[in-house]
C-alpha cells in the first residue's frame, strides 16, 4: 500500500487531532482552475485530498457535486486529465496524500489494469468508488490492492454489524462513515449518533474512521472531530467553487472555506473522545 495515509494518519493520531478530509471536483471549474484549488488545498488546512473523477451519472451525490460534475465535464475534463492533474500537483507536493472517488464506469472504460498502472505512477495513493460493493471486489478492489494502492470502503448507518465485515474485508487506508442515509450535502448529522456509529465501527477494524455528508461549516468540522480520526467535507468547497463563478477567485474561496474549517478540527482536538 501508499506510505502517504497511514503516514498521515498516525501522524494525526500523535497530535490528538483529525484530519480534515478535502473534497474537490477534478476539472472543476476548468482545468486551470481546478488544478489552482488543489495545489492551495494543503496549505489552507486539508490533510487528505478526495479528487472527484467526473461522471455523468452520478447516482450517490447530490445537486452541488453533480453539478460540480457537469461543470468539469463542460470543460473538457477527462480521466486522462484527473490523472494529470495528480501528476502537476505531486511536483509541488511529494507528501499530502491523494484519493480518487468517484464510479467505476469511467475506469472499465479506461482499462482497469492500464487506469492502476497510471494512477499509481502519477502519485494517487487510493481509490473510493461507490458503486462497486464488496461481492465485486475482484472486479477492482482486489487488483487496486495488488497495485500498491488502497481502497476506501464506505459504510452507512444501515451497515449492521453482520455486513460490517464484509465491508471491512479489504478496506485499507480509512473507513469512509457516510453520517446520514441519502445523497451528498443532504443533511447536518448528529455528532453523538455519530461517536456511537464509529465507536462500533472500531470494534471491527483499527483502520482510521473518517465521517463525511453534512459538514458545512467550522462548528459541524469541529463537532465530528471530537468524535471521528478524520472529517470529509465535499459539498461545501464545490458549492464555494460555484459561488465564486464566474467572476471571482474560485481557489481563493475554497482556501478561506477549508482555513475556516481546519480551525474548526484544530478546536476541537482537546475534546476529543478517540484516544
Amino acid at each position: 500500500m501508499t506510505a502517504r495515509l497511514d503516514a498521515r494518519f498516525a501522524a494525526l493520531k500523535h497530535a490528538r487531532r483529525a484530519a480534515l478530509v478535502t473534497f474537490v471536483m477534478a476539472g472543476d471549474p476548468d482545468y486551470a482552475g481546478s488544478a489552482a484549488i488543489v495545489k492551495a488545498l494543503p496549505g489552507a488546512g486539508a490533510d487528505v485530498i478526495e479528487l472527484g473523477m467526473p461522471f455523468t451519472d452520478p447516482m450517490a451525490d447530490g445537486p452541488a457535486i453533480q453539478a460540480a460534475g457537469l461543470r468539469a465535464l463542460k470543460g473538457g475534463q477527462t480521466l486522462n486529465k484527473t490523472l494529470q492533474l495528480v501528476r502537476d500537483f505531486r511536483r509541488g507536493d511529494e507528501e499530502t496524500p491523494i484519493v480518487l472517488m468517484g464510479y467505476y464506469n469511467p475506469i472499465y472504460v479506461h482499462g482497469v489494469e492500464a487506469f492502476l498502472a497510471e494512477a499509481k505512477a502519477a502519485g494517487v495513493d487510493g481509490l473510493i468508488v461507490v458503486d462497486l460493493p464488496p461481492e465485486e471486489d475482484e472486479e477492482l478492489c482486489l487488483p487496486a490492492l495488488k497495485a500498491g494502492l488502497n481502497f476506501v470502503r464506505l459504510a452507512t448507518p444501515t451497515t449492521d454489524d453482520k455486513r460490517l465485515p464484509a465491508v471491512l474485508a479489504n478496506t485499507s487506508g480509512f473507513v469512509y462513515y457516510v453520517s446520514i442515509t441519502g445523497v451528498t450535502g443532504a443533511a447536518v448529522p448528529d455528532a453523538d449518533v455519530v461517536g456511537a456509529a464509529v465507536a462500533r465501527i472500531k470494534r471491527h477494524t483499527h483502520l482510521p474512521v473518517a465521517v463525511g455528508f453534512g459538514v458545512r461549516d467550522a462548528a459541524s468540522a469541529a463537532a465530528l472531530a471530537r468524535q471521528a480520526d478524520g472529517v470529509v467535507v465535499g459539498s461545501a468547497l464545490v458549492e464555494a467553487v460555484r459561488k465564486a463563478l464566474p467572476d471571482g477567485d474560485p481557489a481563493q474561496a475554497v482556501g478561506k472555506l477549508v482555513r475556516e474549517l481546519a480551525e474548526g478540527v484544530a478546536s476541537a482536538a482537546s475534546l476529543r473522545v478517540l484516544s
